[in-house]
């Protein structure tokens, strides 16, 4: 992967720096990703190295990719940093229970909602009689929760205790591979009917054709299983009982080839386990693959199209089609409500719906809730973890799935952190030019020296004399992004955006966020373009910090994630520059606010999406034209997206509902 940063001198806060390339067109993506790591991408795996040792997650070589705005996913260590997030979840989440023991001890539980409570939750039990299924499967027969809400006559939190019916009883049919089976021509019928039905098989990655050398020719050993699955029915397999050593990947493909569904690493360690309900009926298509930096076929029907690298070993894999029992339950929410959801037992998925059904968030052993600030309520621990904030008035469902027997889900509501603390203006401060800097607020390594945003300007071929100019120019920007086109949604956003350089009396203030836009990656030892504090759904702490470094964005002409890689002489060079910085301030201004990262893939471009690639037209505001500062510019906003596939989370976001009620003033 190609990288260019600037080289600071001896001298603290001077920079030397190089006249920037001028450029005619520009890349669309990262150019180190091929289009099979895309592909693998877009299905959430990761395709950076495995890292298993927490120790190895350093700001500079792996900084928390929830959090950073990278140059390349290929840096992206998600497998490592879900295991310390998942642990670190889970001793906050003992530290909230603490809590709310202690409180409770004292006879002082609470039942209405403040952003500093600990909330005593009211029990709901199942009406649904245990092993059985279908009174509450569905949105529309969701069992309702009425005494819940964040009003003044209701309970803002609820402790749910069911449990799902186990699928009918099935004894696996034992199935035998007989190399090659590595693509969908190829595959082992594993004779499941429209039925339903299961199968078991032992077999071993790297000894068909396309195996390791001497033996194969180092494609990758691919082992494909054909399954019928019928209507209504669920379609599961993973890799429970293979060698310990084995790193499997899974992956459900349409009889077309489409990979509908995957997954990597939710089984034990690193075995996987997958789960996929398809809309039609009809012949699918389970991939047992080992994992790899490039671990998909290019082409499922061919078996040699891998590119190379796979893990191998002995393998187990289970598959199933049956019907799977899913618990749904409606609360009534407003507007703003920022709700957040656990489960243990046998909720091993959680999901929110609209009242119209349509899925928000959901997440399958996906727990962030470790990157919530300390002041934040909202729950987490457990198998899953997950926070949304509502977007209209109405009954939403909470949708329970997973394993088989009872669970425990707890959800709690409360209204945003600004209108926790009525008459509380939130100010955004930007600072151009702190001099020093505290990294370790983002895992780096301590106090350090960084240099000024002028220092940079002339990278961009613009004079430094205009350094004042284009700051002023973000601010307003950055105002625009975060105010202005915000309080279409929620009319009272209530949020200042400052300079600190004419505002310095701010800094340290209560209720006042702090960005600094300065530095580089060599200065702070963080490997990153920008990187947030927390990501805090309901913004319910108010002094967040982030860092916006300019050492990538001012490189030379070529990769794209430089702004010199969109400009030639025809380019406004102070407007394309001065709302590109304003943009990339204002997607870490995003996380401190409670949203996460989008997917950069698509064809939506959201002020949230990913780094790694399509910084241009994602982020940068460049056009068709692929040049920056010219007429087709497009002004990038918060809107709806996908999550990050990588990431966890499914379902869309609402960023600009997020952001909005982040600074709701009443």
């Amino acid at each position: 992967m190609r990288r260019n940063i600037l080289v600071a001198t001896g001298t603290a806060g001077l920079l030397a720096v190089v006249t920037p390339a001028l450029s005619t067109a520009a890349p669309s993506g990262d150019d180190s990703i091929t289009p099979s790591q895309q592909t693998a991408l877009d299905l959430g795996f990761q395709v950076a190295p495995k890292e298993e040792n927490a120790a190895s997650l350093t700001a500079k070589a792996n900084p928390n990719p929830y959090l950073a705005n990278l140059p390349s996913l290929t840096d992206a260590n998600y497998f490592a940093w879900n295991k310390l997030m998942h642990a670190k979840a889970e001793q906050r989440a003992d530290s909230k229970r603490l809590a709310a023991n202690r409180r409770e001890a004292l006879g002082s539980g609470r039942s209405r909602v403040s952003a500093k409570a600990v909330l005593t939750p009211f029990v709901h039990d199942e009406e649904e009689p245990d092993g059985t299924a279908g009174s509450n499967d569905s949105h529309a027969d969701a069992e309702p929760i009425t005494q819940f809400g964040t009003a003044a006559a209701k309970m803002p939190a609820v402790r749910i205790l069911g449990s799902l019916a186990p699928p009918p009883a099935s004894t696996p049919r034992t199935v035998t591979t007989t190399e090659d089976q590595g693509s969908i021509p190829l595959a082992t019928p594993t004779a499941i009917t429209a039925a339903g039905g299961s199968t078991v098989t032992n077999s071993v990655l790297g000894d068909g054709p396309h195996g390791p050398a001497p033996a194969g020719d180092g494609t990758n050993d691919f082992d494909f299983y054909a399954v019928e699955v019928g209507a209504g029915l669920t379609l599961t397999a993973n890799t429970e009982g293979s060698a310990t050593t084995t790193d499997t990947i899974l992956v459900v493909y349409a009889a077309d080839g489409t990979p509908v569904a995957a997954d990597d690493d939710s089984g034990t360690g690193l075995l996987s386990s997958v789960s996929y309900k398809p809309e039609a009926p009809g012949t699918y298509y389970v991939m047992v693959g080992g994992y790899a930096l490039d671990p998909l076929p290019a082409d499922p029907t061919d078996s040699g199209s891998g590119a190379g690298g796979a893990d191998t070993g002995n393998y187990r894999v289970s598959i199933a089609s049956a019907k799977l029992d899913a618990d749904y339950y409606s609360v009534r929410l407003r507007p703003g409500d920022t709700i957040g959801s656990t489960g243990t037992g046998a909720a091993t998925g959680l999901t929110v719906r609209t009242p119209s059904g349509e899925e928000r968030v959901g997440g399958v052993g996906t727990d962030a809730s470790f990157l919530y600030p300390p002041t934040s309520p909202l729950p987490g621990g457990g198998n899953t973890a997950i926070a949304y904030v509502a977007e209209e008035a109405g009954w939403y469902s909470v949708q329970v799935s997973g394993g088989t027997g009872a669970y425990d889900v707890l959800v709690e509501g409360y209204r945003p952190g600004t209108q926790g603390d009525r008459g509380r203006r939130q100010t955004v401060l930007l600072d151009f030019a702190p001099g020093r800097v505290n990294t370790g607020t983002w895992g780096g390594p301590g106090q350090r020296n960084v240099s000024p945003f002028a220092a940079f300007v002339p990278q961009w071929g613009i004079a430094r004399a205009d350094a004042r100019k284009v700051e002023n120019r973000i601010v307003n920007q950055v105002r625009r992004n975060i105010q202005a086109e915000l309080s279409g949604t929620n009319p009272t956003v209530n949020v200042d955006v400052l300079n600190a350089r004419t505002n310095p009396e701010l800094i340290g203030q209560e209720n006042v966020s702090r960005i600094y836009i300065a530095g580089t990656i060599a200065e702070t030892g963080i490997s990153t373009i920008g990187i947030a504090q927390y990501i805090d759904p309901g913004n319910f702490g108010h002094q967040d910090e982030a860092i916006v470094l300019l050492d990538v964005l001012s490189a030379a002409a070529g990769p794209a994630s430089s702004l010199n890689t969109y400009m030639n002489a025809t380019s406004d060079r102070i407007g394309f520059v001065s709302a590109a910085v304003a943009n990339v301030t204002a997607h870490e201004i995003g996380h401190t606010i409670g949203n996460y990262h989008t997917d950069n893939a698509d064809e939506i471009h959201n002020m949230m999406d990913s780094g790694g690639a399509n910084f241009g037209q994602n982020l940068y505001g460049v056009g068709p034209d692929n040049l920056g500062g010219t007429a087709d510019d497009e002004n990038i906003e918060f809107v709806t997206d996908t999550y990050s596939p990588a990431e966890g989370f499914t379902g869309l976001e609402n960023t600009e509902n997020v952001s909005s009620w982040a600074y709701a003033g009443r």
